[in-house]
C-alpha cells in the first residue's frame, strides 16, 4: 500500500517547515528515504529559496538598472544556497523524520540499512558470478 501523499497546500506547508498530520508520516519517511531522497531535498530547498531569489533579482533590477549584474548576482546567491543546502541535507531531513514522531537519526539509518543490503545483494551475486 503506497503511503498517503499530502495535497499541494498542505506540501508547501511542509516545504516551508511546518509538521503534517499523523496520516502522512509514512509519506514523509519514504520521502526521507527514497532513493531520491537527495534530489527531494534539493527541490524542497529550492522551493524555500525561489521567492526570495526572485525579489533580489527585481529589486536589483530595478534598483540597480544592469540585467547582467542582477542574474550575476541572483546565479550567485543560487550558487552560494546550493552549497548549503546540500550540505545540511542528511541533517535537516532528519530533522524533519524527527519532528513527525520518528526518532531522530531514522532516515540516514534507514538508507545506510537499504544501501548495505543492496551491496551484499551485489557482492553475493558478483561470487555467484566467479564461483560457476
Amino acid at each position: 500500500m503506497a503511503a498517503k501523499r499530502p495535497g499541494p497546500f498542505r506540501w508547501l506547508y511542509f516545504v516551508y517547515g511546518g509538521r503534517l498530520p499523523d496520516r502522512y508520516r509514512d509519506w514523509v519517511l519514504h520521502v526521507a528515504t527514497c532513493p531520491t531522497w537527495l534530489v527531494r531535498a534539493f527541490g524542497r530547498g529550492l522551493m524555500q529559496l525561489a521567492p526570495i531569489l526572485g525579489a533580489l533579482l527585481a529589486g536589483l533590477v530595478i534598483f540597480g538598472g544592469s540585467w547582467p549584474l542582477a542574474l550575476g548576482s541572483t546565479l550567485l546567491g543560487f550558487l552560494v544556497a546550493l552549497r548549503i543546502i546540500l550540505a545540511f541535507a542528511q541533517d535537516n531531513v532528519d530533522a524533519r523524520v524527527a519532528q513527525h514522531g520518528f526518532p531522530a537519526g531514522h532516515a540516514t539509518a534507514v538508507r545506510r540499512r537499504r544501501y548495505a543490503d543492496e551491496e551484499a545483494a551485489k557482492a553475493a551475486r558478483y561470487r555467484e558470478t566467479w564461483q560457476s
